[in-house]
């Protein structure tokens, strides 16, 4: 069963290699392709970088050439147009496997595959169907998430699920954390569920659309604080988008991330939300909010370097009594 893998970020890379070990130990399946996006500039120098699945697949294919096998071509297109699908066409592929790819596909491209498409979306599907599942799901400050194998359908992520399983989550994991999880738990599932399409034995369960839920993709402007949020939400948000989009606030005219910190437990007077109250030496920095305050712990000026709120304080003394926002 020849298979065209479909992904860009790093959350995808364990399961390309999941597939290359597929190959390489039981030879369930050869790795024809991979589809990822193009080169694109990266940081503050602007230089064009590779995805991260374009650096995996080149390694991977150092292994499958000693193991014996051919090495699969790597795609990148900016579109999925009729050139797209014509070269794409021409590796007769069985099977598409997608994972965070970051495009549409179009029905003339999935119909070049004669077992199907299938995707792996980290959320308990039909929950949180969209771009931004994972940070979604710490914004709502949920209890659990997981991962979803599921058919690719024309209508977003509404496929039939193939496999799903269940991340517990404990309230203090960033999307960076929970990326990384999900990223391992989909590499575990995705070999049973390869295997079982070559066996044409896969079973297949239809969404219950009156349960979908959507997210959204996030930009830099969702990450600034509302300090008239509770606590737990602001939280919730600095976990949400580290590490992207970041959160941050106005001080004194410049913009200020807050990296880190969490809810405070003891009770303070209250003051208008993002007063800088003072400090605790075992917390942090004491910020009120609309409900609670909150503790930062890791702060970064814009273009300076992250520090503990320790170090931040020793260069930033007068901060107290200040209204960030």
């Amino acid at each position: 069963m020849k298979i065209i893998f479909a992904g860009s970020p790093a959350i995808a890379v364990r399961s390309l290699e999941a597939l290359v070990r597929l190959q390489i130990s039981r030879g369930i399946c050869e790795l024809c392709g991979v589809l990822t996006n193009p080169d694109a500039a990266r940081g503050r120098s602007g230089t064009p970088r590779p995805t991260d699945i374009t650096c995996a697949a080149e390694q991977l294919s150092q292994e499958l050439v000693q193991a014996g096998f051919a090495v699969p071509r790597i795609l990148k297109f900016p579109r999925l147009d009729h050139t797209a699908v014509t070269e794409t066409a021409s590796l007769k592929a069985d099977l598409l496997v997608s994972f965070a790819y970051g495009h549409i596909f179009p029905q003339e491209f999935l119909a070049l595959f004669p077992l199907g498409a299938i995707n792996i979306h980290p959320s308990l599907l039909p929950a949180y169907r969209g771009a931004s599942p994972l940070q979604q799901a710490l914004l709502d400050r949920v209890h659990e998430t997981g991962v979803t194998i599921q058919r690719l359908a024309e209508k977003l992520d509404a496929g039939a699920v193939l496999a799903q399983e269940i991340l517990a989550l404990n309230g203090r994991e960033t999307s960076l954390l929970l990326s990384d999880r999900a990223s391992e738990l989909a590499a575990g599932m995705l070999g049973g569920i390869v295997e079982q399409i070559a066996a044409r034995t896969v079973s297949e369960c239809v969404q219950d659309e009156q349960k979908a839920t959507y997210c959204r993709q996030f930009c830099k402007a969702d990450g600034e604080i509302d300090w008239r949020r509770s606590a737990g939400e602001i939280d919730a948000q600095i976990r949400a988008f580290t590490p992207w989009p970041l959160s941050w606030t106005r001080c004194n005219g410049q913009e200020l991330y807050i990296r880190a910190g969490s809810p405070y437990d003891i009770v303070c007077t209250k003051g208008i939300p993002g007063t800088v109250l003072g400090i605790d030496k075992y917390a942090g920095l004491l910020i009120q909010t609309g409900d609670g305050v909150f503790a930062a712990t890791r702060l970064q000026w814009t273009a300076r370097k992250e520090l503990d709120w320790k170090d931040f304080i020793n260069g930033a003394r007068q901060l107290t009594g200040a209204v960030l926002g």
